[in-house]
């Protein structure tokens, strides 16, 4: 990729950002469209200012990672009716200096349960975890019609987000008195360093479930590990951080990009 005075810029902002494989994917997308711009990752703690330098420099899309998918949206100009819904964002798009939120990981989570022939209506969710990830999932359950559980380490912040959503709520020591259809697990927990921690027991995962771990570095994390020897369905965090992101370049550039040439990309970058 030739860098040049013209060529435009994007990224991810989040903290910590060590483990992050979004710009090996989004680069060779833009490699594979003739896009002339390049793709970096942004290790950020103020929010606020990183927004500010957004408009500053001209920069044309970030992508927003935890944990700053919510606190975003107060520093931004426009937001986009699906995202406001959901209550975060996970992308901001500049046009001409208005900064514009939008959420892809609505398109992430549906299609990574659709392509998996996962069905949702009329089935128990149980949703691990409460953030900015945990919002845009809530959303797409209730939209399928299925029964949402949150459960969350501080049980007051799973209450908040199930009676927005229409679910019930608990701590997360409750999981093994769920008998759920599906798990979802959207907090961080197993992710890369921390590779030998799981949100929930082995005991809260029993034969026949489906067991969804958003985490994609490990792609095999110790839950979805655990679930496997439970006689459990498995599903990986890959296919969500690629469709998202695929969502998020299209939004941007108004062209859609080549997904398989992205999901390459990471299975590259991927060392796991």
């Amino acid at each position: 990729m030739r860098i040049t005075p013209r060529t435009g810029l994007c990224g991810v902002i989040l903290h910590p950002a060590g483990h992050t494989l979004s710009p090996a994917m989004h680069n060779a997308a833009y490699e594979r469209m003739g896009l002339d711009c390049v793709y970096l990752a942004f290790d950020v703690i103020d929010i606020k200012d990183a927004m500010a330098g957004m408009r500053s420099l001209g920069i044309r899309q970030f992508s927003v990672s935890v944990p700053h998918k919510v606190e975003v949206m107060k520093y931004l100009d426009e937001i986009d009716p699906a995202a406001k819904a959901i209550g975060a964002v996970n992308t901001v798009i500049n046009k001409d200096g208005r900064l514009i939120g939008y959420n892809t990981d609505v398109d992430g989570v549906r299609l990574s349960l659709t392509e998996n022939g996962v069905e949702i209506k009329g089935r128990k969710v149980l949703l691990l975890g409460a953030g900015g990830a945990a919002r845009a999932i809530a959303f797409v359950i209730k939209e399928m019609g299925g029964e949402l559980i949150v459960l969350n380490r501080t049980p007051s912040k799973a209450k908040a987000l199930a009676e927005e959503f229409g679910g019930r709520w608990g701590g997360l020591r409750e999981a093994s008195r769920i008998e759920a259809d599906v798990v979802v697990n959207s907090t961080s927990v197993g992710m890369h360093p921390k590779v030998d921690e799981t949100p929930i027991g082995k005991d809260s995962l029993r034969p026949g479930t489906v067991v969804f771990d958003i985490v994609y570095n490990p792609l095999k994390t110790r839950l979805l590990m655990e679930a496997e020897e439970a006689g459990c369905k498995t599903i990986n965090g890959m296919n969500m951080l690629v469709y998202q992101g695929a969502r998020q370049v299209e939004l941007w550039a108004g062209v859609k990009p080549p997904v398989e040439v992205m999901k390459e990309a990471f299975l590259k970058g991927y060392t796991g």
